[in-house]
């Protein structure tokens, strides 16, 4: 079905891809220099998760969506950054944050926004975009000594240029969004998710705003400067294209679960460090629609609670803790957080019997000595 649909409709059909592109100008050369030097850096980060098949997996993410011609010269890697955000540099280099793996529910989600990072590279949104900026400072500082000799106040004039500028910034976003659904469209992925990750980051600000003790509030316009467009013109404008494109298969949850299963307790980890009870808090729920509250997921929940502190988040941590246990966790790092928080909460005996777990579980942990001296403090 969706075959015959694309080729009808030239809107959906993608442009001609240049295979093993090289940079022609001395602008573009410049700035893959600076690519090469910054993917460099992304390579060697101790911040890249090397370990097991993950970047394998995103890049074939990616493959299955803009397809393998396209993909076959992409280096993706995912750094441990507790960010909802994906990036691509001029020379074919895609950064994944951890943060966009978490929040993503399905191959579908994650490959939308790959496929809107990839459509910015294949559009050269990156050398666009320098030429316009430079070209907007070259304005500004003419504009400057224009109105320094003729003593005239040019500072309508000089907003007026920054603001065209950010409003070109805002049109390349939504050029490669709408260029991802092209992609989606073509490879089988359902375009309707793309929305959905905008309605999803939505929620999580509100969540967020919340748990901050703030009123969420969404712009239903950009202001003068934004580099993007606000996240609800996004949804709206990807949920118009999408309904007018195929239905496409499957999301394929299923199987971004299974990939992701092996790395989701550092991705709670570093997601319980920001400190951003709200959105975390949305976050482990909206996983735990989808896989039901597993012991991970408590524990990560525990956790969140235990560091924030209140006396009724260390009561609650107690108990998530506890089900985390009888969902089947079985980390000897339980028993340990568990005590800690018991402690805190005033009921001694019993976190000195967790602790004395721990420490029969791990009598080589690094904190050893310091839990067998607040055991012997609390004696």
């Amino acid at each position: 079905m969706a075959g015959p649909t694309i080729a009808a409709d030239p809107t959906l059909s993608l442009p001609t891809y240049t295979p093993a592109y090289e940079p022609r100008t001395v602008d573009e050369r410049g700035l893959w220099m600076e690519a090469d030097e910054e993917e460099r850096l992304l390579r060697d980060s101790p911040l890249r998760i090397r370990e097991g098949k993950l970047e394998q997996y995103v890049r074939d993410v990616l493959c299955r969506e803009v397809g393998a011609e396209r993909c076959q010269s992409v280096r993706v890697y995912v750094m441990e950054v507790p960010e909802f955000n994906a990036s691509m540099l001029p020379n074919g280099c895609m950064r994944v944050l951890t943060g966009l793996l978490l929040r993503a529910r399905s191959e579908a989600e994650l490959a939308s926004v790959l496929g809107h990072e990839f459509g910015h590279f294949e559009l050269r949104h990156g050398l666009t975009g320098f030429k316009a900026e430079r070209r907007t400072k070259d304005r500004t500082a003419w504009l400057a000594i224009l109105g320094a000799m003729s003593r005239t106040d040019i500072t309508d004039t000089r907003i007026s240029l920054l603001a065209s500028f950010y409003r070109f910034t805002r049109d390349q976003e939504a050029a490669a969004d709408q260029m991802g659904l092209r992609y989606m469209a073509t490879s089988g992925y359902p375009a309707r998710t793309a929305a959905e990750v905008w309605r999803q980051a939505m929620a999580e600000q509100d969540a967020s705003e919340i748990g901050h003790g703030r009123t969420p509030r969404h712009s239903y316009v950009s202001g003068y400067f934004d580099t993007h467009p606000t996240n609800l013109n996004r949804a709206m404008a990807l949920e118009a294209a999408a309904a007018r494109m195929p239905g496409g298969g499957e999301a394929r949850a299923d199987e971004y679960r299974a990939a992701i299963a092996p790395y989701l307790p550092r991705l709670l980890a570093a997601q319980i460090k920001t400190y951003d009870v709200g959105a975390t808090d949305f976050i482990l729920a909206s996983l735990a629609a989808q896989s039901g509250w597993t012991g991970e997921l408590l524990f990560a929940r525990a956790e969140l609670y235990r560091a924030r502190g209140n006396p009724r988040d260390l009561q609650m941590a107690s108990i998530w803790f506890r089900d985390a246990r009888a969902a089947g966790y079985a980390a000897p790092e339980l028993d340990r957080d568990l005590g800690l928080t018991l402690l805190r909460n005033g009921q001694a005996d019993e976190a000195r019997k967790a602790l004395n777990a721990y420490l029969a579980a791990r009598p080589d942990a690094s904190d050893a000595t310091m839990i067998q001296t607040l055991v012997a403090t609390e004696q």
